[in-house]
This record gives structure tokens, sequence and C-alpha cells, in this order.
């Protein structure tokens, strides 16, 4: 309900006129709900409107109450788990007849590269949530671990961070999980790391480094204070040692050897770092001003904006950014979710900010980052323009976004642990100019990349193409008409009779058993666990249709048509004197081989000029 009610219960009447069940997130004009009240306020809410209003039958109703990560190392995450499950407690108890669903994945995004721990909180999770009244999900079958088979460590663990509970042995149980994730993986444990300390005859930049990656707060200040004295300046430091190691931070996580608690850990040890720092910075500060010395430089560490674009819902990252340059002495001023660009653009003005940030999930994000790069351009805005996201990229940036802002410099962020390097290098006197010249040479290289890419696939113009369109000869040709025209509705469909169309290779392979089906009933390797997968599906196939767990729908449509260039024109009758609708459809416009066609859906459809009557 994102856009509000009208908006909503025009998609739900189009859904229902379809016949089709309804998945609701529990997202509305306030945005997506976190907490266990707000989920179920607005799952209410839409139960009402869908049974009420809409017309839906309660059993076709699917809410999903927003599967969130926990074990972050941001405390506002730690009850999310224990929030789902409770939702789902309320909702099944007060709304009957609904289903509750979720991205379950969702759950462990913290530990990504862990399989082995990602598949654990899966199955604790899902075990404490179906008893709550889940009743489907998304999740991938073939990798959930089994409940009782988890190791009793590691199960006791996911027990602490799905419930939020504090460990027996105390500490935080993101913190504990944290250790068992490392060992489980195959590594060290955090104890292990912190009792060797031979790191500690290493050189000053090497010890830093570690004490940043590991997340080490014992000794930093002793050690930043030992860079300082050897460093020309203070702020050397932090554009020195510390960036460095932040980096290193940086290539773990994004090789999946670290993990987002770990990166919050590292970004606070760098906080305390910096805070160690600033005395001196503030003296040199005091000291140049007495002597009328003007570094130029900047009298806070910056203030960035920060916000998911027009369109997008989701956060995650957002938050993990923001986190992680807070605790680097950033001033943070989150506009939320699903923000346009005008808002954005106002708000930067306002609090006459130094960094734009934008972030955005879905594939329609790109572009409305383009057009925000069109916008400040437009405005007169030569801030930092920080892209990131999981659809977006370097490729993308350097080609879509970088040449709408010429005025600012646009830079893609790969990840959360990158951001305090690139903020700092682009708000500081001593390095923006250096770095911005080197972004704009790679982005330059990559778009140029990019363009000789394109260029290989030799597009034809699309005169060209049309000019090598299909050929069909109609005039020997005579299209079918239908039995009837209009919109046809089938309502409870013989479950017996769809089953026996069932396609059994894909249900095979959602399982991991790879082949096709009947065959692989038969493979020498798979066949015993591929039969027996199989004869429980047909048992429970058997009892769907004995007990008739859903009636299926469906809906068709026929109308008259013809296909004008590359358009298909719909008629409401047969005296094709009133246009209903057009669909606009596309033409392929790479370069063909061996005299094939650049064919559009329009080339299958009698042309109007042609007299033939045809049909959609």
């Amino acid at each position: 309900m994102k856009e509000g009610e009208e908006a909503f219960l025009h998609h739900a009447k189009l859904v229902r006129a379809y016949g089709a069940a309804v998945v609701v997130m529990a997202f509305d004009e306030d945005g997506q709900a976190d907490t266990q009240a707000h989920k179920v306020e607005i799952c209410t809410r839409a139960y009402k409107l869908l049974t009420e209003q809409a017309g839906f039958p309660p059993e076709d109703i699917v809410f999903d109450p927003n599967i969130f990560a926990i074990a972050t190392g941001i405390d506002e995450h730690n009850n999310y788990g224990v929030d789902f499950i409770e939702a789902a407690r309320q909702i099944t108890a007060t709304l009957p007849h609904v289903h509750i669903s979720g991205g379950v994945s969702n759950l462990s995004f913290s530990f990504r590269g862990n399989e082995p721990v990602r598949e654990a909180m899966h199955a604790v999770f899902l075990y404490h949530a179906i008893q709550a009244g889940m009743d489907m999900g998304i999740v991938n079958a073939g990798q959930l671990a089994v409940y009782d088979t988890i190791d009793p460590e590691l199960r006791e663990a996911c027990e602490d961070v799905v419930n939020n509970r504090q460990p027996k042995g105390g500490g935080t149980a993101t913190e504990r999980m944290l250790e068992l994730a490392e060992r489980f993986k195959g590594t060290a444990g955090k104890e292990a790391q912190e009792r060797d300390l031979a790191w500690r005859d290493w050189p000053v930049e090497q010890r830093i480094s570690h004490a940043l990656v590991n997340g080490i707060t014992e000794f930093i200040d002793a050690d930043t204070d030992e860079a300082r004295l050897a460093a020309e300046r203070p702020l050397h430091v932090i554009e020195g040692p510390l960036m460095a190691g932040m980096n290193v931070v940086g290539d773990l996580f994004g090789a999946g050897k670290m993990f987002l608690p770990q990166v919050v850990k590292s970004a606070r040890v760098m906080k305390q770092a910096v805070a160690g720092l600033l005395p001196h910075m503030e003296a040199e500060k005091l000291a140049n001003a007495a002597n009328g010395v003007d570094t130029g430089e900047r009298q806070t560490a910056g203030k960035i904006l920060m916000a998911t674009v027009k369109g997008d819902v989701h956060d995650i990252g957002k938050n993990i950014v923001g986190v992680v340059l807070a605790c680097n002495n950033y001033e943070i001023i989150d506009l939320g979710v699903m923000v346009p660009a005008a808002k954005i653009l106002q708000t930067a003005r306002e609090q006459q900010v130094d960094i734009i940030g934008l972030s955005g999930l879905i594939t329609p994000s790109l572009d409305e980052m383009a057009h925000m790069a069109a916008e400040m351009e437009r405005e007169g805005f030569d801030i930092p323009l920080l892209i990131g996201g999981a659809t977006t990229s370097r490729v993308h940036t350097a080609v879509k976004i970088h040449p709408r802002y010429a005025r600012g410099q646009t830079v893609y962020v790969t990840d959360a642990s990158r951001a305090v390097g690139v903020v700092s290098a682009l708000l500081s006197n001593e390095t923006k100019g250096g770095y911005v010249d080197n972004v704009r040479a790679e982005y330059k290289k990559v778009a140029d990349a990019h363009a000789r890419s394109e260029a290989d696939k030799q597009r034809l113009p699309l005169a060209k193409a049309r000019a090598n369109a299909h050929r069909i000869d109609w005039s020997a040709y005579k299209p079918p008409k239908p039995s009837f025209l209009g919109l046809k509705v089938f309502e409870g469909w013989d479950l017996a009779e769809l089953a026996r169309y069932i396609d059994w290779t894909p249900f095979f392979q959602t399982w991991e058993l790879k082949g096709r089906y009947p065959k692989i009933l038969d493979d020498e390797a798979q066949g015993p666990a591929a039969r027996q997968l199989f004869e429980d599906a047909q048992a429970m196939l058997k009892k769907i249709i004995a007990e008739k767990w859903f009636a299926p729908r469906g809906a068709i449509g026929l109308w008259p048509a013809n296909a004008v260039g590359d358009d298909i024109r719909l008629f409401t009758d047969d005296k094709r004197s009133q246009e209903l609708a057009t669909f606009f459809t596309l033409r392929q416009q790479l370069t063909k081989r061996d005299g094939k066609a650049n064919v559009a859906l329009s080339d299958f459809v009698a042309p109007l000029d042609s007299g033939k009557a045809d049909y959609l």
C-alpha cells in the first residue's frame, strides 16, 4: 500500500479479475514495516480492503510481513526475527485463512559466503516461523539444514540471534555467532586471533591494518599515536594506514571473506583511531590559524545525504553504509526509501550537504539514478554523487550516469566497506583532485570498452531492420476464426486433468537432481533418490486432488487483430471499425547472418492492408 489505498484497490481488483491469488508485502505510505505492531497493522488493513472491497477470498491472500537481516552488528536489527515470527502468529490468529510467506535468505544476509551458517540460521528461523503460522516461503529447498542435525553449539547460537536472546556465556548473540561463523568456515576463532600476539611485532602500518580487519580495539590508540609521531601531519595517518586498512576490509568483504557485522566492527575501530587523532588535528588548526596559515581543510568530517530512489523500497545496504560512515564521524541525513529526486535535491540545498548517496536494488532504480544525475546537472549542483546497490555497476555508472553530471563527479561504490575510503578521498583537499582524475580516466576506459562491445554487435538502423522483416505470404493463408471473441473465464478446472500436464523435469532440478524426466528415474547415480522423491510427490499430488486443496481458475481473451508495421492493433469486434488497444512490439536490430530476418511479433499477425481477418 505504498501508493495509498486507492492504487492498492485498483491493483487488487485487476489481480482478482484474472482469478489470481495475491501476495501483499507489509508496506504502506509510511514505509516498510520492521516492527511486529507495524506489520500486523498493515496486514490487517490490507485484509479488510481485500475481503470487503475487492472481493478476495481470504484463502487467496498471502502476506509477506518482511524478513530482514539479523546479526548485522546494528542493535536496531536484533529483533527483526522475533518481529516477523510474532507478527505471523498474530496475523494467522486474527485474520482467518490467510497465508504467510517471506524471503528467507534475507535473514542471513550478514553471513553471505558462509553457507553452513546461513543454512543453519534458515532452519532455526523456519522451525519457529512455521509453528507461528508461516506456511510458504522463498527459499532454496535443496540447501536447508535439518534442525535436529545442526551442530548443537551452532544451533544454540542461531537460536540466540533468531530469538534475540543473550547467550548463556555472556556477550551478545551477534558476537557469539561471528566467533562460530569463522570456525565453521574453517578459519581460526576470534580468541585465537587475539591470543596470538605475534602481529604486535609487525610494522605499525601492518598492525593498524590487522586491528581494522579483525576488529581489535585494544591496541589501536597506541598504534595510531605511534603512526602520528612518524607522520608529517595527523591527517596523513587517516589518509594513509587507516584508509589502507579499510581498503583491505573492502577487499575481504567483496570476496565474501568478511561479513557485515565484522565490517561494522572495523568501522568502530576506525572511529576510535580517528577520535584519538582529532585533538592533534584541532591543535594543528589552531597553530596554523595563529600563524596565519590557511590549509583550506574542512572543520568537520562532512555531511552526507542518503536515500533509496523513487520506486524502490530496499534499504538494508543503505543503512549499513550509513552506520559505517557515522562511525567515522560523518553526519548522515537519511531520507529513507521511495524518495523523489526533487525532495533529495531540496534537502541537499537546505542542509548544505557535501555528498549525495543514492541506493537501489531493482532494475528501474537505474533509470531513476540517471534521472537524478541529470537533475543535479540542470540545477547547478557540483557535489559528488555516490551510486550503490545490488543492480548498480561500474559499467552502468560510467555509461549511463556519469555523463549526465559533468559539473560534479559520480562514483560507484561497490559495498559498505569502501564507502569511508571513497568519501574521505572526495572530501580531502589533498586527495580529491587526483582521485577524481583517476575515476574519470577509469570511467572513460569503461565507457569506451562498452562502446566497442556495442559496436561489435553491429546493430542495424531501424529502417533497415524493418526492411529485413520476416515475410509471410498472406495471400495463401486464411487465419482461422476463434470459436468465441472477448474474455472467457474458466472456473473450477479439474485438478486431475491438470496433473497430467505437469513437467516433472524442473521439479527434479529444484531438488538439485540434474536430468530429464523420465530418464532420471533410471539414472545410475541419482535414480534411487529421484524415484523416492517422485513417489513422495505423487502421494502428495493425490492428496491435493482428493482433498481439493485449491480451485484452479484461468482466463483467456481473443480479439480481432491486425498488424500495422511493428504494432498490433486489437479491435472491439469483427467489423474492425473501433480500436480496443495497441500492442507495441520491438523489432530485432542486431545484424543477422545467413539471410535470417529481424523479426517482431507483429510479423506473425496479418497486416491490416492484407485484407485478412486475423486474431490475437
